[in-house]
């Protein structure tokens, strides 16, 4: 069995392939009708010659008409009006017509599929790579048109459900991107990739799990040992909250070179950037010789561990404290992908949210 085992994964990965390109095709036929149908809608409504209840009455016939028909809800009808009345600036000699309704002079009466082959500066890949809903949650959650195009793209790269992209959208991930000190766009050739990586880490992590209060000791005392024991623990938690598609491979990880041991605070593997990520837990304040050895670390790591079709590795430094502008300066000198992030144990949090002990004894007294 073992002699055609290749053959095997072969012909798995081209039915694959070519299933992933058949739902792509779909879906790209799905966006320009629903955009040509937007168009239609939006010409007959806005100007008044349909009446007030125009959109419910051909939806319900429609599901008369088409038993079975699903995604033309009068709701949905709706969206499309306003898929198109956002979008019509692509609108110009770019849509062909694919459809008549009835013979006649005015467009109105004329549906016809949006084509944006040939638009420069468009992501016309990412724009009919995702579906309508997630369409749908940008055009109602963002308005700037730059905006709207960054989570396009944005979805389109890390494959982001609805629920996660509403999760990117209320967190401000436009105006938060690449706050975390990193050298990504410089290391990292396919500029796709390195978008992935920016968008994958945040510039601080709040660590709610760790209470040091239950560990008996104050934060400033928290070795690295204790703080990486704290998130092998809770590592269900530490992976949700430091982001998607993460695969826990271990901590202390050991590693041989030359004669020299390394080992690795803590390694993962991520699906959506396809590498391996190696964190490097420290204590106290950023020092430019933790990149020197996160970077040493990644060079072993892709001379030795690195499998065929993988990305190379990426590194994060998280430490208490990092001043960005100083991280910045420092990752010039690095060729290896990696950034530096902060993070902060639960119990500082919610020391902050308490009162100061005067105003404690204040509300004691009352």
């Amino acid at each position: 069995m073992n002699q055609y085992s290749d053959a095997v994964r072969q012909i798995k990965t081209a039915i694959l392939q070519s299933q992933a390109k058949a739902l792509a095709s779909v879906n790209q036929e799905q966006l320009a009708l629903y955009y040509g149908i937007g168009r239609y809608i939006s010409q007959n409504s806005r100007s008044g010659f349909w009446g007030k209840d125009a959109i419910e009455t051909i939806s319900r016939q429609l599901s008369a008409e088409m038993p079975g028909l699903r995604g033309f809800s009068a709701r949905n009808l709706r969206n499309m009006r306003i898929f198109y009345e956002q979008w019509k600036l692509l609108d110009s000699n770019l849509a062909v017509a694919t459809a008549k309704l009835e013979p006649s002079d005015n467009e109105g009466d004329t549906i016809r599929q949006l084509q944006l082959t040939n638009y420069e500066n468009f992501p016309v890949t990412a724009f009919f790579g995702i579906g309508f809903t997630h369409h749908t949650v940008i055009l109602a959650g963002v308005k700037s048109f730059q905006e709207r195009l960054f989570y396009i793209q944005l979805c389109h790269d890390l494959r982001l459900t609805v629920d996660g992209l509403q999760q990117r959208i209320a967190e401000d991930a436009y105006h938060n991107q690449g706050k975390m000190p990193n050298n990504f766009v410089n290391t990292i050739p396919n500029h796709k990739q390195a978008f992935r990586a920016i968008q994958m880490f945040k510039d601080s992590y709040l660590l709610d799990f760790i209470n040091t209060e239950q560990l008996g000791q104050r934060e400033e005392d928290i070795d690295e040992r204790v703080l990486e024991n704290e998130i092998v623990h809770n590592m269900r938690n530490f992976i949700m909250t430091f982001g998607k598609g993460f695969a826990y491979i271990g901590c202390q990880v050991h590693y041989e070179k030359l004669g020299h041991d390394h080992w690795v605070d803590l390694l993962f593997f991520n699906r959506i950037l396809r590498s391996l990520v190696v964190v490097e837990l420290k204590k106290g304040t950023f020092k430019p010789a933790y990149l020197g050895q996160l970077s040493h670390y990644l060079h072993v790591l892709d001379d030795d561990e690195k499998l065929k079709g993988e990305n190379p590795p990426v590194g994060i430094i998280l430490c208490k404290d990092a001043d960005k502008t100083f991280v910045e300066y420092v990752l010039q000198d690095y060729q290896r992908p990696m950034g530096v992030a902060t993070y902060q144990a639960g119990q500082k949090k919610l020391m902050e949210l308490l009162p100061d002990e005067d105003e404690m004894k204040k509300l004691m007294s009352i």
